[in-house]
């Protein structure tokens, strides 16, 4: 059997080639497939079949071009309400690919329609030897239940038939059956997703928090609390999912557009995304511009932040950094691309436009000026990040939500922004000058840096903030 694991790190999304005897399946296809087809063909395997777990609501699945380009049959849940010609699934219902057999799970929870993939080598066992789990079971947690809130399910109501799909299904397979999920750590599928990409039922069922012994009532309110915000794009992703996306291919390429052209676009009500550093950014930028780089989860972060039914324009380097921008938006459904400024700042500087800053600062600068001169320090990590430790007196506001926390703030007071490392914050540090802010600092290294450093760090228990040895906090900030 052919096995391979294709791991998307801008979206911590992963996607499996299974093959045997001349035949192959792609099981959740990122929306970029030629690599998919590359890599059949050179195992020497025709794709019979493209399979989807469920309808995904953080990427935009290639399944429809990669069938149209392949020959191949689409395999999904037949509760999925799929647009597109398919072989519907049901629980127990199995399809071979050579002499590997797939079997199908019925694991609602994070979708009604999800399912989960018993992966049978019968050249070595007639036992199942793997189970791919799409967003029901991940690596250190499992999917989130309030997905389905468009389609008049509510979170507990999920979380119940998430339980079920686990403990009736997941959970009673041997301890020695691999776990190959749909995403890993950063993805906003999960609440806090082990970095690990692969794993074992028994590993998971000792290590894994959800599954832990706990009544399904239990179970219900843990996966119901504090969940994050459910980003922008997700209800637009499941419905391009459900219907199957335009191939890559028939999309009109954006133009280079000069200084004045942009500024005209601006004007009619395009946003710009500048997707180079954070130390770029600060330097100059297009005055209003968002900065969601490509250096860090910049597809699942601009589907966050972008309304996809404004014109976007694009700032970066060169046109290499272009074209990642334009297929890495499509990734999540972002195709509304105008065009980008060609030169760059340089020329918009040059064209007699100024360009704005934002300072960067190191964690010593901001040791130094905390408590002073009224300076406010917003950390935009998420709820979770933010209880492990934080720079003393710092004041909570996720970057997903950041647009509409702006007005808890005083724009007027200078303004230093933190993260986990220097990249969300320089987002939200862009977000809040479109809001008005006018003294902004974004904070190099972010908490990771200030814990390092040995400096003191904020906890908030059950006795409110105060000081902790930073060596008792999470290593993952």
């Amino acid at each position: 059997m052919e096995f391979e694991q294709i791991y998307l790190g801008c979206l911590a999304q992963a996607s499996y080639l299974i093959g045997s005897d001349g035949e192959a399946a792609i099981v959740d296809p990122s929306r970029d497939v030629d690599h998919y087809i590359r890599k059949a063909a050179d195992k020497g395997l025709r794709i019979r079949y493209v399979v989807e777990t469920h309808l995904h609501a953080d990427f935009v699945s290639g399944h429809r071009e990669l069938a149209e380009r392949t020959g191949a049959e689409i395999v999904i849940s037949a509760r999925a309400g799929a647009l597109f010609p398919h072989r519907a699934v049901a629980d127990g219902d199995e399809v071979r690919v050579g002499r590997v057999v797939l079997r199908f799970l019925e694991t609602p929870g994070h979708t009604p329609e999800g399912v989960s993939i018993l992966v049978i080598d019968t050249e070595r066992s007639p036992e199942p030897r793997m189970v791919l789990t799409g967003d029901t079971l991940f690596i250190g947690d499992v999917g989130r239940p309030d997905l389905a809130g468009i389609r008049g399910l509510t979170p507990a109501h999920m979380a119940g038939l998430l339980y079920d799909s686990l403990h009736e299904k997941l959970l009673t397979l041997p301890d020695a059956v691999e776990v190959y999920p749909a995403h890993g750590a950063g993805s906003l599928c999960g609440k806090n997703i082990s970095k690990e990409t692969w794993s074992t039922i028994g590993e998971q069922r000792r290590t894994n928090h959800a599954l832990q012994p706990m009544s399904r009532e239990a179970f219900i309110g843990k996966m119901t609390a504090d969940l994050p915000e459910q980003p922008r794009y997700f209800g637009m992703d499941v419905e391009i999912n459900r219907r199957g996306a335009a191939a890559l291919a028939t999309r009109r390429w954006p133009p280079a557009l000069d200084s004045r052209e942009c500024a005209a676009r601006v004007e009619a009500g395009a946003a710009v995304v500048d997707v180079r550093s954070n130390l770029e950014f600060g330097a100059g930028h297009v005055p209003g511009s968002v900065n969601v780089g490509l250096g860090g989860q910049f597809a699942s972060w601009a589907g966050t932040l972008l309304d996809a039914a404004q014109p976007l324009l694009i700032v970066a380097g060169d046109d290499d950094r272009v074209a990642e921008a334009v297929m890495r938006l499509a990734r999540v459904g972002l195709e509304n691309v105008a065009g980008s400024l060609a030169g760059g700042v340089d020329a918009w500087h040059a064209s007699g436009r100024p360009l704005a800053t934002i300072a960067q600062i190191t964690v010593a600068d901001l040791r130094s000026m905390v408590g002073k001169d009224g300076l406010q320090v917003i950390d935009v990590r998420r709820a979770g990040e933010y209880a492990g430790g934080h720079v003393p007196g710092a004041v909570h506001a996720p970057l997903d939500r950041i647009a509409g926390e702006a007005s808890r703030f005083d724009p007027a007071r200078p303004t230093a922004v933190i993260c986990a490392g220097g990249y969300r914050s320089s987002a939200a540090s862009s977000m809040l000058a479109r809001a008005g802010f006018k003294d902004l600092r974004n904070v190099l290294g972010g908490t990771g840096a200030w814990v390092a450093a040995g400096f003191e760090v904020a906890r908030a228990d059950e006795e409110g903030a105060r000081f902790v040895d930073p060596s008792r906090l999470p290593t993952r900030l």
